[in-house]
């Protein structure tokens, strides 16, 4: 664990100007999930695949066309974090889609889909400016609708790694909205 001090980050948008750091990042987490560079929720295109390398570059090409956004907190030089957002035709392939289409009445112009934290810093409040970060993004691309969809924890402390949990958003200004699956929740916000 890293001693935190949440006053030095800082929170830049994920570019070509933020995509080495951001790449390092997910290369010291084996491309996080398997390998998924977080880009299941973009697409199960043929362009998304099963191999690292592959979604490595698939994740580099949008974010190169500017069809992948995040909020990358940064600890100095180096990526500690990130929170990735946008509107729902950039990113279709949410858990529980069935269930979440069938209680939807109006689609969100934008939706938080993954959050993941360098593991020499998590607990330590880094999830909190990430979130804030997007709002932030969101804030200066004309704000709009936000939805996200963390685990509904009931309070308990439990480990989350791509989604964040209902108080975290909670403290964030979301409010409940309704549950998706067994385990998440649909949280939105006006920003």
């Amino acid at each position: 664990m890293v001693d935190v001090d949440l006053a030095r980050l800082t929170v830049r948008p994920l570019d070509a100007s933020t995509w080495d750091a951001y790449a390092a990042l997910m290369e010291r987490h084996n491309g996080v999930f398997g390998g998924c560079w977080c880009t299941f929720f973009h697409t199960m295109s043929a362009d998304k695949t099963y191999d690292a390398d592959d979604n490595r570059a698939l994740k580099e090409r949008l974010v190169r066309a500017g069809r992948s956004h995040a909020a990358v907190v940064m600890d100095g030089d180096e990526a500690i974090a990130w929170c990735q957002f946008g509107p729902p035709a950039e990113l279709p392939n949410i858990y529980h889609r069935k269930d979440y289409d069938a209680t939807t009445t109006q689609p969100p112009d934008y939706r938080i889909t993954c959050l993941f934290v360098d593991k020499r810093y998590r607990r330590s409040g880094v999830s909190a400016v990430a979130v804030q970060g997007v709002l932030d993004l969101i804030a200066e691309a004309g704000g709009g609708t936000v939805e996200a969809y963390p685990h509904d924890n009931a309070g308990a402390r439990v480990s989350v790694l791509y989604s964040g949990t209902r108080a975290l958003f909670e403290r964030a200004g979301f409010t409940y909205d309704r549950p998706k699956g067994t385990k998440n929740c649909v949280m939105t916000r006006v920003v």
